[in-house]
């Protein structure tokens, strides 16, 4: 399943493979720093007077490499990126192991729009049905769920047609109703003085960026797929950098390099692996399709409902699963 999709997805966007960096220097100013509170995990290495850092993703690494090995216009790459995100609050849905394809594409300045991301994002869902049609021909079980054509809405419509809902509780809404929809605009701050979701301000340009969802009926849940965007050009970078009072990453290499206008254009996200595996197997835990580490007591309430998590787990903090979602593990194992 996993080679369908990625090579489904390589021909669909004009990619190509390559590998890319699991830990890189902080000073470099790649590492993504998600919603500006996540701790990377840190560690020295002998000989060198800096630590490294494993990535968050590679969000900004991508763009660099481009650049770096010479891709032209119209061209792109993606790669296998593994991640270790310590501070992940654990359930159904994440783990402190993170895979996912990243992705990454050059565009031109005056490709920077709406139109680009929407025929982009298209592209990507119409890779994603053709999958789910691959795996409901090797597997009877598995049903198409996903509908014909993904929905578009933008996080401020979200709030005015929510206002008394929370932002998860407005993504559940409009999903159930839609079963597939690209949430736009992510990171901005909105006419209630809130922002939907922390995305930091250093890649996605707010304007031009947004969450592919799918309603998961596994779990009764919103999942997320791909988190994708545009990136920022200089004038973004500056804007964006002033209003999260990042100034101070103006003088880091990466950031520097945008504004004084030195990296390519582009476009870009990265689209869970686990996430995919998970969804497409119509898996109520995403411990079945990858090996990580889980609090005991999740261990053994998966294991009285049929469902075997990969590795054992050690002595970890975790906030209880409900039992509406260990009540879900009963109903399609």
């Amino acid at each position: 399943m996993k080679d369908f999709f990625q090579q489904t997805l390589a021909q669909k966007l004009n990619l190509l493979r390559v590998s890319a960096p699991v830990f890189v220097n902080p000073s470099s100013g790649l590492n993504d720093n998600l919603n500006g509170v996540e701790r990377p995990v840190s560690f020295d290495i002998k000989g060198q007077p800096e630590n490294a850092e494993i990535v968050h993703s590679l969000a900004k690494w991508k763009r660099y490499a481009l650049q770096k090995y010479g891709f032209a216009h119209g061209e792109g790459l993606y790669t296998d990126m593994i991640a270790i995100r310590r501070d992940e609050d654990l359930d159904n849905i994440h783990s402190v192991y993170v895979d996912q394809w990243d992705w990454e594409k050059i565009i031109s300045k005056e490709e920077r729009n709406m139109d680009t991301l929407v025929s982009t994002v298209r592209a990507i869902y119409s890779v994603l049905r053709k999958t789910e049609k691959y795996m409901a021909v090797q597997y009877d079980y598995i049903e198409e769920i996903l509908p014909r054509e993904i929905a578009f809405v933008s996080t401020q419509e979200l709030v005015d047609m929510y206002p008394d809902l929370t932002p998860k509780e407005r993504e559940y809404k409009i999903v159930k109703e839609k079963g597939a929809v690209f949430l736009m605009q992510v990171g901005k701050t909105l006419t209630n003085g809130e922002r939907h979701d922390g995305r930091a301000p250093d890649y996605d340009d707010w304007e031009l960026n947004g969450d592919i969802l799918v309603y998961y009926p596994v779990l009764d849940i919103a999942l997320e797929l791909s988190s994708m965007g545009i990136r920022v050009d200089e004038d973004a970078l500056d804007r964006q950098l002033t209003i999260a009072g990042c100034d101070d990453r103006r003088e880091l290499p990466f950031q520097k390099a945008i504004l004084n206008k030195e990296l390519p254009y582009t476009i870009g996200g990265g689209i869970g692996q686990s996430r995919i595996c998970m969804f497409f197997l119509r898996k109520a835990h995403i411990g079945e399709v990858h090996a990580s580490l889980w609090p005991e007591e999740v261990m053994k309430e998966a294991a009285a409902k049929g469902v075997q998590l990969c590795k054992k787990a050690v002595n970890l903090e975790y906030s209880e699963i409900t039992d509406t979602q260990m009540c879900k593990y009963t109903m399609y194992i």
